[in-house]
């Protein structure tokens, strides 16, 4: 494959240069069962500026990329894609661009978990800290253990809170807006068990509820979409955790992990309301049973900077054949049913 500059400013197209398969190295990891697929020694350039701006670039030419590498018949819709990039601040050790099925994220917890991964797995990190930069901005990342990373997640606050949603039934919930490195409607009063065995119950109720923010115009800051919801209940043993969720990811799928910038969310609501101090720990569990640790510093103007503690491993260092002869080639887009 070789990439084409077209204009300036880092605009590309790619394209195949003879009819042989291409093909992209990928670290394969799960962070507490949520995976994330890193593409390693991919040259593509996406120009200088902000990681925002590559971002946009990415998006704009390289689209068909993101759904090869995390879209049906090579991923499937709960996958993130993480693709590594140049750092846009020379004290970052790098950047990195999040993706999932149906476009892309700001930032990603888990998946920033499954870059330190990988990149201990290739030897380019040891433990100790070092930074990367996503699109919402730079976080700080630590590798405490073979296993365990520790992530600095961006700035995260509550933007609105006690806003009431009614369904088309009538039925009506409650939830905080909140930022976490993502946008969050976080409901407590579902009614609904939030245990693996009422999945589909949870999944059907965050997507009305995700559809009927969108439809009676609620948003985030600046007008923001907000994609993830996050229904809250008890942990399965106290002892454990705090309290368990079940987050509704912007492709329709579920997240496996308990969901980092869905935690730091979470957390800054927490913070407002004066019910976690500063410095003290916050056990978050996942609809399968894993468990982030996290904590926050006070910021200024009512803003809190999250940190969160979870496990990352490597499941399988592969490479990705993108063959121009295969219909399929460049992803299977269910994003018009969506």
């Amino acid at each position: 494959m070789v990439v084409q500059l077209a204009g300036g400013a880092g605009d590309a197209i790619v394209t195949f240069e003879t009819a042989q398969p291409s093909r992209l190295r990928v670290i394969d990891t799960h962070t507490g069962g949520e995976p994330t697929r890193v593409v390693v020694d991919a040259e593509l350039d996406l120009g200088g500026g902000s990681l925002e701006e590559r971002q946009q670039r990415f998006e704009r030419h390289f689209d068909h990329l993101r759904r090869a590498i995390v879209c049906e018949p090579r991923g499937g819709d709960v996958w993130v894609g993480a693709w590594l990039t140049p750092a846009a601040d020379a004290s970052s050790a790098a950047g990195v661009i999040f993706f999932n099925n149906v476009g892309y994220l700001g930032m990603c917890g888990h998946g920033t978990m499954g870059v330190a991964a990988a990149l201990r797995y290739l030897g380019r990190a040891a433990e100790g800290e070092y930074h990367l930069d996503t699109p919402v901005g730079a976080v700080a990342v630590s590798l405490q253990s073979e296993s365990r990373v520790l992530v600095h997640n961006v700035r995260s606050f509550r933007f609105r809170k006690n806003v009431a949603v009614a369904l088309p039934d009538g039925r009506k919930y409650h939830g905080e807006i909140a930022w976490g490195g993502n946008w969050f409607f976080i409901c407590h009063d579902h009614g609904l068990p939030v245990t693996a065995a009422a999945i589909p119950q949870l999944h059907r109720l965050a997507s009305e509820l995700r559809q009927q923010l969108k439809i009676q115009g609620m948003v985030g800051r600046g007008g923001a979409e907000i994609d993830h919801i996050e229904l809250i209940g008890p942990p399965s043993d106290s002892a454990i955790a705090d309290s368990r969720n079940f987050v509704l990811c912007p492709g329709g799928a579920y997240d496996r992990s308990p969901c980092g910038t869905g935690t730091s969310a979470k957390l800054a609501c927490l913070a407002a309301d004066g019910l976690l101090a500063e410095g003290q720990v916050w056990r978050q569990e996942s609809i399968i049973g894993s468990v982030f640790e996290a904590s926050f510093r006070r910021a200024a103007d009512d803003e809190i900077l999250p940190q969160l503690t979870g496990t990352a491993f490597v499941n399988a260092d592969a490479t990705l054949i993108l063959d121009p002869a295969d219909p399929f080639c460049m992803g299977i887009s269910h994003e018009a049913e969506r």
